[in-house]
């Protein structure tokens, strides 16, 4: 059996990375997948990414999300792509804030990210195992979610791009599992930024052996006043509805 531990979304929220890091360690995983927006919108983007290249040296795969885009590069029309106007001043100062908290080191890191990571279980690895994907909002996309509204069609046509039996993913801040044909969706959530009303982070377990892939979402509770206060002593726009999000698990705007 393969022991695959997903995390997804932490949102520059340190106190629940720490949390979650701990609960993963603790599920003994073979692999570990951090499947993007690292950063941005949470009080403490520096300890934060500090701990994700922690994590990654030992041996966790790391990819890209479209609010690192945001961060490293300023192209907030392709970050997010939703805004016919524009990206709002709010969402440009918190991705700005964050690329000066990490400085030109941190924002060389995220530029070196992929997009996606792909991992061989079973057989030893060989091309007859299966393939996981780990991306962040679908295949060969950062922006186009896996929400669970979506139309089936849609859905349909967003997973049919890869050849992967599991897709694990993040970017809707919504913890799912998801059977799609012969495919097993798994969304991760978010460890810092949860939408589904329930303010814990969430994470992914994933078990793959000879009799099928078996998935689990975890929550993990964590100190959430001591981060939405945080945030709301930052002072950015948008600040009091990020605090509010993370104090109450929904979605706050």
């Amino acid at each position: 059996m393969t022991r695959i531990a997903a995390i997804s979304d932490i949102h520059g929220n340190l106190p629940a990375l720490e949390a979650v890091h701990k609960a993963v360690n603790a599920a003994r995983p073979d692999y570990v997948a951090i499947c993007g927006d690292l950063l941005m919108n949470g009080p403490d983007p520096v300890g934060t990414l500090a701990l994700v290249q922690e994590m990654e040296r030992a041996g966790a795969f790391v990819i890209l999300g479209n609010t690192d885009l945001a961060v490293a590069e300023g192209d907030y029309t392709a970050a997010f792509p939703w805004f016919s106007d524009g990206a709002p001043d709010s969402y440009r100062r918190a991705a700005e804030w964050a690329r000066d908290q990490i400085g030109d080191d941190g924002v060389s890191y995220l530029r070196h990210l992929p997009w996606e990571r792909r991992l061989r279980v079973g057989d030893d690895g060989s091309p007859h195992g299966d393939l996981v994907l780990f991306c962040h909002a679908s295949p060969g996309s950062l922006t186009d979610g896996l929400g669970t509204d979506l139309d089936p069609v849609v859905t349909i046509e967003r997973v049919s791009g890869t050849d992967a039996k599991v897709i694990v993913c993040g970017h809707t801040h919504v913890p799912e599992v998801r059977e799609v044909g012969w495919r097993t969706i798994v969304n991760a959530g978010s460890a810092g930024f949860v939408f589904d009303g329930d303010p814990t982070a969430s994470w992914a377990l994933i078990d793959v052996d000879d009799e099928g892939v078996r998935a689990e979402i975890q929550r993990t509770s964590y100190d959430v006043m001591t981060a939405a206060n945080a945030v709301s002593a930052r002072g950015l726009p948008g600040d009091v509805y990020r605090a509010a999000t993370i104090r109450t698990g929904k979605l706050v705007r």
